[in-house]
């Protein structure tokens, strides 16, 4: 048992002894000299291409900066603006209903109901209930409801994008039911 120790003592001082500084030494100097050794390899970089303009010959179309091309721009904006405004005209000429004064985010689905065989949405705007009906008008962006079902109501609303186009997109209202 003793002979045992004394073997696995002495292996484990050998392994220690392999440790020590002196092959730190050998380490460092192999990689100072592999260091010094060691150039970068950079490509050059390539010539600039030559620049080498064109003139314009297209002489049989508008040219793109006269005043005709800028008549043809406004001309077609105006068209535009025309099929845009038709849009909204018939929206701005007509009586406000008193839910149009209100977002849609104000607005709360609590109900629906069947009266004279058509749906009725029941929508509740600060604490006030209203009965709403497809073809009524709600929110700030002439919103005309299109859709009622039992659990939400399906409005048509056109806001202006960020050209500043009119655009009809579809907007709807969850019906919310109160937690306890």
């Amino acid at each position: 048992m003793r002979v045992l120790l004394l073997c696995a003592l002495a292996g484990l001082c050998g392994v220690l002894s392999g440790c020590g500084s002196a092959s730190e030494d050998g380490i460092r100097e192999w990689m100072v000299e592999e260091r010094n050794q060691t150039r970068p390899k950079v490509a050059p970089i390539p010539a600039p291409k030559q620049f080498k303009p064109e003139s314009y010959v297209n002489t049989t179309s508008i040219e793109p900066f006269s005043n005709q091309k800028l008549a043809q721009a406004l001309k077609r904006d105006a068209s535009q603006v025309a099929s845009n405004g038709a849009l909204v005209a018939p929206e701005l000429t007509r009586r406000k209903e008193p839910l149009e004064s209100f977002p849609l985010d104000s607005m709360v689905v609590v109900g629906s109901i069947v009266k004279l065989g058509q749906p009725v949405a029941l929508v509740q705007v600060d604490r006030l209930l209203y009965q709403v009906k497809l073809g009524n008008y709600l929110g700030e962006h002439y919103g005309r409801v299109t859709k009622i079902t039992e659990t939400e109501v399906t409005l048509r609303e056109i806001v202006q994008d960020a050209v500043g186009e009119w655009i009809e997109r579809v907007a709807t209202l969850q019906l919310q039911e109160k937690s306890k």
